[in-house]
């Protein structure tokens, strides 16, 4: 037995539950194959293997079938452990969180396609998805065919009624021949209660009875409702595909200090490329130089543009506003924060829901049962009570088609694809249906403080002048910290940035241990850092004391500028919440959901900011101590989602029902936890309850349009009141219908 792998096929013509079905029962019986996912609406199949089996052989039993195969390429273990992510656990400051997103190995996950393998000309209706118009497709003209053979049959049989029998099964071959092909094929492969078989049961039946007018009417009836469905369905998928459109083909690359124009797919990480203003970047990476506005609502859903400058990331497909930037390539074109979303929800689909996984199941006795159903209708009244065989056959054949479970099966992954995809173009990510379900159950939400409630970074919020003013600390500060990678250096420097301030030059600037950084400015000897070690310089009066004290127990950071003999004055700094930090943990509590904050961070700090925002607060926790308080939340019968940065919160966010990883559209964001939410906004963890709540919604009518039509039909059927063409109506009709509610879902809530 060898490793088992995972292989990634993009599957052409796939736009119903019925086709997923075959596939996924013909694959799965191929040898040494362990499991199979399929998803209509991505297209995709995944197949589990051992590593052994003979992918050819896979490929052209999906071939059989009438689709067309991709394989995509890389292998990739299906047990691949998730990314190695430095979990370390620091001194429980605001500032000290380091993030190692360097060790992400995406080998076997880039989505080229190595291979394609057409379909038979004719085995199958469902050809591939082209550019152009429906009717330039194989469906499509077969559906026209069957159409024209029907209206000159209708001609010849006004004209000539002596032969007009025979001109209609002529009319129904033309559509029926190719979906007996397929359903012999499926019935082979291990499907014998096709949709096809059960039309190709009922058309040769009607005409056994003399019904070829009818025959030949379901027959188109049903070819067109076929179209409708792959019409529907390319809408579905086009809807998350549409993202590549988003990046442009083309980047003009800096090389030998000469720039040139090259396609934007083949660019090296490491490379640097020039966005001018205007443009869309064609690569995620980090700006080297320029400072500019740029619009992320095509990945983060951020409809206000976000000031970049050097050091910050930028992603591929998001808008430069006003100046030209230099970027430096960190990702290629196959990884880049789009192509990553795409997969995302592709892999998603291919993730069965719970209510999915159930109708899947009650879909394997339903079918068979109405055969059986249909049988004992057109055989039991002649025998036992006395009923004309002709009438109680037809209205058996019509049950076949009342009861294909098309319009059933779809109505749960198809409202689940449109929420995946609705959801990944407005920055909330999902990993699959199960995921989706279980977040509109949610009644407890925990959340990390750094980084998720507030924006990870100190910021300078407070400069006490003692002996100087403000402008003259900050010019002091920062130009001692210049040079420093410090959180709290930066911070000040930001400030002084902002502030327009000239920084003079330092000179014999160094560190003491536990105390701060001292040198020279503009021939001045000065001292930067902790008020105890500035008391040690200067005394410190008791107002100066207890203004400082007021600070930190705002849960500020404080350091203390000494200039010369001068105690110059202080700067306050601490990671401040997230603007819209407040109204989402107000929103969430509204929607009488508990809420409470987790963090490792000091206590002091931390019940400040969560008394300015109104939440209950666990500090100083271990990351294990997260784990054992989310357990006790599900103990007390709480549905707890977890909120993280995805890193030192891992035992947390694996241990509870939804981790939710909260992101500008890193590896962690993406991989780590459930769910991910790109542009950081708090109030967008109810934005995903909500989608949850909508898309059950919109399953249950799915569920109820399909059983609802099914029953009607059912009933007029038996009482005589509509025949074979209505009855294939409640079928393709009820799969249009669920499909096109379904797509609703890609609006935005109102």
């Amino acid at each position: 037995m060898g490793e088992t792998v995972e292989k990634r096929y993009r599957v052409g013509g796939m736009d119903c539950a019925g086709c997923a079905a075959k596939i996924d029962t013909a694959v799965r019986r191929m040898p040494g194959v362990e499991d199979v996912s399929v998803s209509v609406t991505a297209g995709t199949m995944t197949v589990r293997h051992d590593g052994n089996s003979d992918l050819v052989a896979i490929e052209r039993k999906v071939t059989s079938l009438g689709y067309s195969v991709s394989q995509v390429a890389g292998r990739l273990p299906a047990e691949t452990p998730p990314a190695n992510h430095a979990h370390q656990h620091h001194d429980h400051t605001d500032h000290d969180h380091d993030h190692d997103h360097a060790n992400h190995d995406h080998t076997g996950r880039e989505h080229t396609e190595e291979k394609a393998t057409d379909a038979p000309e004719g085995l199958h209706g469902h050809d591939v998805p082209i550019a152009g118009p429906w009717w330039q497709g194989k469906k499509g003209r077969l559906t026209i065919l069957s159409g024209a053979a029907l209206v000159v049959a209708y001609v010849i049989g006004h004209l000539v009624p002596a032969i007009a029998p025979y001109a209609f099964i002529v009319a129904m071959l033309v559509g029926l021949v190719p979906i007996a092909r397929r359903a012999v094929v499926a019935a082979f492969a291990g499907t014998p209660f096709s949709i096809e078989m059960l039309m190709t049961i009922a058309a040769v039946g009607a005409v056994i009875i003399n019904a070829g007018e009818e025959a030949a009417t379901v027959v188109f009836l049903f070819l067109v409702g076929e179209l409708l469905e792959g019409v529907a369905a390319g809408k579905a998928r086009a809807s998350i595909q549409s993202l590549t459109t988003l990046v442009p083909k083309r980047a003009f690359l800096e090389e030998g200090g000469a720039t040139r124009e090259v396609l934007a797919e083949g660019l090296a990480v490491g490379s640097t490329i020039l966005v001018r203003p205007g443009d869309r970047i064609a690569a995620d990476g980090t700006i080297l130089s320029g400072e500019s506005a740029i619009d992320e609502a095509p990945v983060t859903g951020e409809s206000t543009p976000v000031r970049k400058g050097e050091g910050d990331m930028v992603f591929a497909g998001t808008v430069n506003g006003d100046a030209a930037l230099r970027v430096k390539v960190t990702a290629a074109a196959a990884d880049n924060t789009i192509a990553r979303v795409i997969r995302l929800v592709e892999e998603a689909q291919e993730s069965k829901a719970p209510t999915e996984r159930f109708i899947d199941r009650f879909s394997r006795y339903y079918t068979p049962g109405v055969v059986v159903v249909a049988a004992l209708i057109a055989i039991l009244p002649p025998l036992l009570a006395g009923g004309a065989w002709d009438e109680w056959i037809y209205k058996g054949l019509a049950i076949l088609l009342i009861g294909c479970p098309c319009a059933l099966v779809i109505s749960t992954p198809a409202a689940i694809a449109a929420s995946l995809s609705s959801g990944a173009r407005r920055g909330l990510l999902l990993k699959g249906g199960a995921v989706l379900e279980t977040l509109g159950k949610v009644t407890a939400v925990a959340l990390d403080k750094t980084g998720t409630l507030t924006e990870g970074k100190p910021q300078v919020t407070d400069v006490i002048a003692f002996g100087l003013d403000e402008a003259e600390i900050l010019k002091y500060a920062a130009a001692l910290e210049t040079g420093s990678s410090h959180p709290l250096a930066l911070a000040i420097l930001a400030r002084a940035t902002a502030s327009g301030i000239t920084l003079p030059a330092t000179t014999d600037a160094k560190a003491l241990g536990g105390k701060g950084i001292a040198g020279r400015v503009e021939g001045q000897p000065v001292f930067f850092g902790s008020p105890k070690a500035a008391g040690e310089r200067i005394p410190l009066s008791s107002d100066q004391t207890a203004r400082i004290t007021a600070l930190n127990d705002d849960g500020k950071t404080v350091s203390v500028l000494v200039v010369g003999d001068t105690l110059a004055g202080a700067i306050a700094m601490r990671d401040e919440p997230r603007d819209d930090a407040k109204s989402g943990l107000e929103e969430l509590t509204e929607a009488g959901i508990k809420i409470v904050m987790l963090t490792g961070d000091n206590r002091r700090t931390a019940e400040a900011i969560g008394k300015q925002l109104g939440i209950e607060v666990l500090a100083e926790l271990m990351p294990e101590d997260k784990q054992r308080i989310v357990n006790e939340l599900k103990r007390d019968g709480l549905i707890v989602a977890k909120v993280g940065d995805g890193i030192n919160d891992a035992p947390a966010l694996a241990t509870a029902d939804v981790g939710i990883a909260m992101g500008g559209g890193t590896d962690v964001a993406l991989e780590t936890a459930d769910a991910a939410i790109l542009h950081g906004r708090v109030s967008d963890v109810l934005a995903l309850i909500a989608l949850s709540k909508r898309t059950m919604r919109n399953i249950v009518e799915n569920i109820t349009i399909a059983l609802g039509l099914k029953a009607v039909f059912l009933v007029t059927t038996i009482a005589g009141i509509t025949g074979l063409w209505p009855a294939i109506l409640a079928d393709t009709g009820a799969t249009v219908l669920v499909t096109i509610n379904a797509l609703r879902l890609l609006k935005p809530a109102k």
